[in-house]
């Protein structure tokens, strides 16, 4: 793509209000808009990072067997009665009445209309385990959004809910979440911590989070250092610098995190209430066992910002970059280097604006895809190669450009 038809421009300043590190880079250097307080829009190469991070998510959740639904955004009030969340939830939701006086809600979750959609169509134990992925919209009531896009009224998901016949075969499969989970974040390239946790108003069971430690995080974990036992402070009862009591070596330590994805066993309780049965082998009727699993999506684009910057801009990798490369075209040059990128298959970002090459280096560093090609008359047939993370410089013909990009 041109960046002189990409939209938006690049930024100066960061927005007045801005206060995190990913609301100030994500706005300047084009990624996301914001329309008010906790909602968001998300730009072309917001979308890019979005698209690629999904994909990464699909891969494994597709790996464990799971297949992808789209459900709806407005649920009746009926539905919520039916486990009480209406009222025990009724904090965190939007509610509201149509001009038919009808009562509806905004999805702050999809357990109860997963269920729904269960029991319309299970009938026996051989229709079982059943696992539904979807991507969507959450909306939450959030009293102090803030954070840039960590914390917003209205923001993306990716939600698995499972349903199984026993209680063996749910924490069989709640365990491959926990590695195609693992497996996500590798792939991405974030580095995270599995910590226990309260249910809040989904489950009174411990739950499990995915953990990102920054200083830019709401909350506060202890973790050991020597093995993967942890805790958010919501369950913690002892102290930093304990003894783990897993395996006895390491010392516990408190860090700040950002919560990006959490996964609840819920047992029958939803279940029982919505009368979600199935015919055993033996013809009777049970409940099914359920667990939903979350991972917020754009909260990771944010998270990975706060994680990956510097004090020119932000640092993307291969692996969710907007693009490939960053072609800078100086003295009307780079135009034939932009095409024969594109012929080899490489997404690039060719900065081809009349402007000083100063500005195009600056929001290059700000923009933050992995590598920067430079053409100019000084560097005749030859490519001025620079990776993101590194001040060295290397001026090389366009197949060795090549085997670098693609290796």
């Amino acid at each position: 793509m041109k960046q002189s038809i990409l939209f938006p421009k690049t930024l100066k300043e960061a927005p007045k209000d801005a206060q995190s590190i990913n609301h100030k880079l994500l706005v300047r250097a084009g990624f996301i808009d914001q329309l008010m307080t906790g909602s968001w829009t998300l730009l072309p190469m917001g979308i890019r990072v979005l698209n690629k991070i999904n994909n990464i998510i699909r891969e494994e959740m597709n790996s464990i067997g799971a297949q992808e639904v789209l459900m709806p955004l407005m649920h009746p009030k009926n539905i919520w009665n039916e486990t009480g969340r209406w009222d025990s939830a009724k904090e965190v939701m939007y509610q509201f009445k149509d001009s038919r006086d009808k009562e509806f809600t905004l999805s702050f979750t999809h357990e109860e209309i997963l269920l729904d959609l269960i029991r319309k169509n299970l009938k026996t134990y051989r229709d079982l385990p059943i696992a539904l992925y979807h991507f969507s919209t959450k909306f939450r009531n959030e009293l102090r959004a803030k954070s840039g896009i960590l914390r917003g009224r209205e923001f993306l998901m990716k939600d698995l809910y499972s349903v199984h016949s026993s209680q063996k075969d749910f924490w069989d499969f709640y365990e491959k979440v926990k590695i195609a989970y693992s497996k996500i974040f590798e792939k991405i390239g974030l580095t995270f911590k599995i910590t226990e946790a309260a249910g809040g108003v989904f489950t009174k069971n411990i739950t499990h989070e995915f953990q990102v430690i920054s200083p830019a995080g709401e909350d506060t974990i202890y973790y050991c250092p020597k093995c993967d036992w942890g805790q958010n402070n919501e369950i913690f009862e002892g102290k930093k610098g304990e003894v783990c009591p897993k395996c006895k070596k390491g010392k516990i330590l408190e860090a700040k995190s950002i919560e990006v994805g959490n996964i609840f066993p819920f047992g029958t309780w939803y279940s029982e209430r919505m009368k979600v049965y199935f015919t055993d082998k033996d013809g009777g009727k049970k409940p099914v066992y359920f667990g939903s699993y979350g991972f917020g999506t754009t909260r990771l684009i944010g998270t990975w910002v706060e994680v990956s910057h510097d004090k020119k801009g932000i640092i993307w990798n291969r692996e969710i970059s907007p693009f490939d490369v960053h072609l800078i075209g100086i003295d009307k040059k780079g135009e034939n280097i932009y095409k024969k990128l594109k012929e080899e298959g490489i997404d690039v970002l060719f900065d081809d604006r009349d402007v000083s090459a100063g500005e195009k280096f600056k929001d290059a560093d700000l923009i933050g895809i992995p590598v920067r090609l430079v053409v100019s008359t000084k560097t005749k047939d030859l490519i001025e190669y620079k990776e993101r993370t590194s001040e060295e410089i290397e001026v090389l013909p366009f197949d060795k450009i090549l085997k670098k990009l693609n290796r």
